[in-house]
């Protein structure tokens, strides 16, 4: 199926691992032009070296200045995904400074500030795009330790007006190296299977496969929709 991707321009953050990566690689495979950005150099050198003509961008998102220095320049984007985020689990009465510091640094105020410098570029071009959120079921469901873990689910639907639409997809855990680390106790898993109908977590693919529908033009009509990937999660 043709996802009309060929020949538009996506900017994904949070690009050097998990999720953000596996998005690059499967917008390049569609012939999209890619900026992938990221924090970790290293990340960043290996993707080139794995999918050539990726645009590497290194930056701490949930530095402002240096977020706004970065991504001036980076030209006209059609597409973003924003997926960087970090989680930072810790019980109610545990939960520190940093932890909400940093959440909300990465977690909220940069979905806002990257989607805002991407849309300003699409506006002042005259031209429609899609933005797609990474965002999680802890958005709509109590999860234990989950206090300050948080993605926005939906942001700035108002641009739908400017043609650019905004979604958001809500998976539930994923098999992601954060996602081993944070559920590799059995006990814990276990407790969370129980609640998914299909009786497992995601892979990397059902997200990304998401992702790819939502930027697409076979979405066309949609904007303003959360969207979950969680084997019937939320449905329960």
């Amino acid at each position: 199926m043709d996802l009309g991707l060929a020949g538009r321009r996506a900017l994904v953050t949070g690009a050097g691992k998990g999720i953000g990566r596996s998005t690059v690689l499967a917008l390049k495979a569609a012939g999209a032009q890619v900026v992938a950005v990221s924090r970790t150099r290293e990340d960043l050198d290996d993707l080139v070296r794995e999918c050539p003509g990726v645009e590497p961008v290194c930056v701490d998102l949930a530095d402002w200045e240096a977020t706004e220095q970065a991504l001036s320049n980076v030209g006209p984007v059609d597409l973003l995904v924003n997926n960087a985020a970090v989680a930072l689990l810790q019980p109610f009465l545990e939960v520190t400074k940093e932890a909400c510091d940093t959440s909300f640094n990465v977690n909220l105020r940069a979905v806002i500030q990257v989607s805002q410098i991407v849309a300003k570029g699409m506006i002042a071009r005259g031209v429609p795009g899609a933005i797609v959120n990474v965002s999680s079921q802890a958005s709509q469901r109590a999860l234990t330790n989950h206090t300050v873990y948080w993605c926005p689910p939906m942001l700035f639907t108002l641009l739908a007006s400017l043609q650019i639409r905004v979604n958001a997809v809500n998976p539930t855990v994923v098999m992601t190296p954060m996602g081993r680390t944070n559920w590799s106790d059995p006990h814990k898993a276990k407790a969370m299977l129980d609640r998914i109908p299909l009786g497992k977590f995601a892979e990397v693919e059902n997200v990304v496969d998401t992702i790819l529908f939502l930027l697409s033009n076979r979405s066309g009509m949609t904007t303003g929709s959360t969207l979950p990937v969680d084997g019937g999660f939320l449905a329960t």
